[in-house]
C-alpha cells in the first residue's frame, strides 16, 4: 500500500497543481516539525504553487522578450545623464503608463543609455506581469515583410501584437521603402490604443518623414503614437556611457606600450 501523501500528490496533479505535488513530502515533513496550524499548511502548500508558477510564467515572458543584454534599472546611472531626474524615473517605474497606452521616444546619440533605460524599463515591466517586446526597426521590418511566409516570423509577430509593451530599438536609423513604411503605419495603426511603446532613435520624429519617404504616412504615424507621449531627450554633449567605462585588452591585462 503506497503512502497516503502519494494518493494526496496524484490529486494535486489532477488539480494541475504540479510543483506543489513535487514538494508536498517536504511541506508535510516541515509543518509535522514545527507544529503549524491546518491554515498554515494550507497557506505554505498553495503559496508555493504560486510562488513557481509566477517564477515560471516570468521566465517565459523573458525568453519571448527577445532582450539583446539584461539591463536592469539598479545599474542605471541615472546621474550621468540629463534625460530623466529621479522624479520622473520613479513615475516610469509605477507603470501606470503601460496600462494607459502611452508612447516613450528616447532621442539622443548612440551610447548615452537609450537602450540601457528603455531594456531595464521592459524587465521591470515584466517582473510586475506584463508582455514585452523588444526588437530592432530594422529586424521588425523584416518580421513584418515575411510573417506570412516563416513560421519563425509569425511566432514572433504574435508574441509583439499581444505585447503590452512593445520597444523598437533604433528607429529611422536608415531609410526604407515605401512597402516598408506602409507595413510600419499598419503595425503602428493595428497597435494604437492597445499598447504601449517605447521608441529609441538618433534623430528626431520632425526627421522621420525623410527615412520613411512618405510626409503624409509619417503624420498619420506620428499623430497616433504622440497622442499620449512623453519625449526623452539625452543631451548631444553628453558623452558615450560605453566609451567612458570601455575596457582595454592591455590596462585589464597590465600590459602597457
Amino acid at each position: 500500500m503506497k503512502p497516503l501523501y502519494e494518493d494526496l500528490q496524484d490529486q494535486c496533479r489532477t488539480l494541475r497543481l504540479a510543483e506543489a505535488a513535487k514538494e508536498l513530502p517536504r511541506i508535510l515533513r516541515e509543518a509535522e516539525s514545527k507544529g503549524w496550524t491546518y491554515h498554515e499548511l494550507m497557506h505554505e502548500f498553495l503559496h508555493y504553487e504560486v510562488r513557481c508558477r509566477e517564477t515560471k510564467s516570468r521566465d517565459k515572458l523573458m525568453k519571448w522578450a527577445e532582450f539583446p543584454e539584461l539591463l536592469t534599472l539598479e545599474n542605471f546611472r541615472l546621474e550621468e545623464q540629463t534625460a530623466i531626474g529621479a522624479k520622473q524615473l520613479n513615475v516610469l517605474k509605477e507603470l501606470a503608463w503601460v496600462e494607459e497606452c502611452f508612447t516613450l521616444i528616447m532621442m539622443g546619440p548612440t551610447g548615452v543609455g537609450k537602450t540601457h533605460l528603455s531594456t531595464a524599463l521592459g524587465i521591470h515591466a515584466i517582473e510586475r506581469g506584463h508582455q514585452v517586446s523588444f526588437i530592432s526597426m530594422d529586424r521588425l521590418m523584416y518580421v513584418l515583410k515575411t510573417k506570412d511566409y516563416t513560421a519563425k516570423s509569425k511566432t514572433r509577430y504574435k508574441r509583439i501584437v499581444k505585447s503590452d509593451l512593445i520597444i523598437i530599438d533604433d528607429v529611422m536609423y536608415m531609410a526604407y521603402e515605401p512597402q516598408e513604411a506602409h507595413l510600419f503605419f499598419q503595425f503602428i495603426y493595428e497597435l494604437y490604443d492597445q499598447a504601449a511603446f517605447i521608441l529609441t532613435s538618433n534623430k528626431g520624429p520632425g526627421e522621420w518623414g525623410k527615412f520613411l519617404g512618405d510626409p503624409t504616412l509619417t503624420t498619420a504615424i506620428l499623430d497616433r503614437l504622440l497622442h499620449r507621449s512623453e519625449i526623452l531627450t539625452f543631451s548631444e554633449e553628453q558623452n558615450s556611457i560605453r566609451m567612458k567605462y570601455r575596457q582595454t585588452l592591455f590596462t585589464t591585462t597590465g600590459v602597457e606600450s
